[in-house]
């Protein structure tokens, strides 16, 4: 007899979910409770675009690596290590580029920068603009301008691209890969500028360059510095000891307080635009230079011992760009027309690193008031 009893529905087994609070927005952020979504506090109100792609982009286990680095050298520490330096900060996420500069303001700025330089070019050409320039005039761009491309292209490969992975943020690496881009490219230009001025001119020497700074005794002493820079392994000193120091007792005494002064008397409104892209990008440079260093002597934490390091950088790197500021003088009395006198741009000069030392909260230096 078949069976009344009916069959019993059979129930499928579903895996219930359990909230543990590891799940994805299960964490708190500064913004989690706003529509646009980020995981840092920005500086204002909204994020730029310079901080969704510069910060947090570089790993650091002391803010979302919990489980430590994720690599590591064979000789020593894993990732971005702060030892790599001897300055201290109680954050140094904290640093934010106050030119925003990133991947795109690199190819936008120099571009452009690049384009004024060519046509500056083309226009001088065109105009037959070099035949005006006397004998004296050749020789002193010949030997000077050309002996400062080789400074500008130490500083771009030895000092800031070794540096440029060394920081540790993003923020910071960032600012020193497109200061080693501004000094490559303007490296570059004096170099372009110089085959030019062979071309259109017979007797302007567009090799003694070489000569000079290898071994002309005016210019032993910036060669020295500039190599001994390139010899530092700590990255903040290299930072300090160039955009700080040399830059400002030597590097401005030379392109903004000599070659931008004098140009024009001797008949050249070429070479002050190149030379003004430089300085340009000196300026800009300076900018994330100062907030950096300030930041860092402001630091509740670790200023004061941040500003005894410094006080020891400036008495190691003051002394030996002074005294190549100092063998420089011989080349002011090199053109035709002498608008400015050597003891006036030091002058100019030694106020400007004043000013700056004051702004980040630094001791002028005893060799200054000399």
């Amino acid at each position: 007899m078949a069976s009344s009893a009916t069959s019993a529905p059979k129930v499928r087994s579903f895996p219930k979910v359990e909230f543990t609070d590891s799940e994805a927005g299960a964490l708190e952020f500064p913004s989690s409770s706003s529509r646009t979504y980020n995981y840092f506090k920005p500086a204002k109100l909204r994020a730029t675009v310079y901080e969704d792609v510069t910060v947090d982009v570089q790993p650091d286990p002391e803010r979302h690596l919990s489980q430590g680095w994720i690599y590591g050298f064979g000789d020593g520490p894993g990732g971005y290590p702060q030892e790599w330096t001897a300055a201290k900060s109680s954050n140094w996420h904290a640093f934010l580029d106050p030119n925003e500069e990133w991947e795109q303001t690199i190819y936008r700025n120099n571009s452009a920068v690049v384009r004024q330089v060519a046509l500056c070019l083309e226009n001088a050409k065109r105009a037959g603009a070099y035949g005006s320039w006397n004998t004296a005039w050749q020789k002193f761009i010949s030997r000077n301008l050309g002996a400062w491309m080789h400074a500008e292209n130490g500083m771009a490969l030895h000092v800031f691209t070794s540096i440029q992975r060394s920081g540790p943020t993003n923020m910071i690496n960032t600012a020193v890969a497109v200061n080693a881009a501004h000094k490559m490219r303007f490296a570059q230009d004096l170099a372009l500028f110089n085959l030019d001025l062979s071309e259109s001119l017979e007797s302007f020497d567009g090799s003694v360059h070489k000569e000079v700074w290898a071994s002309a005794e005016e210019w032993q002493p910036t060669r020295k510095v500039v190599e001994e820079l390139t010899a530092v392994g700590d990255w903040a000193e290299l930072l300090f000891g160039t955009n700080v120091v040399f830059e400002q007792l030597v590097g401005q005494l030379f392109r903004s307080e000599l070659v931008m002064q004098i140009s024009a008397k001797n008949g050249d409104y070429i070479t002050p635009t190149i030379v003004g892209t430089g300085e340009h990008d000196y300026n800009r440079d300076l900018g994330y230079t100062r907030a950096l260093f300030q930041l860092l002597t402001r630091d509740e934490k670790v200023g004061a011992s941040n500003k005894k390091l410094f006080g020891q950088w400036l008495a190691k790197w003051v002394p030996p760009c002074l005294e190549a500021a100092h063998a420089l003088q011989p080349i002011w009395s090199q053109p035709a027309e002498k608008t400015v006198t050597f003891a006036d741009s030091l002058a100019a000069t030694t106020e400007k690193f004043t000013q700056l030392l004051e702004e980040i909260g630094l001791d002028v230096p005893k060799e200054l008031t000399k």
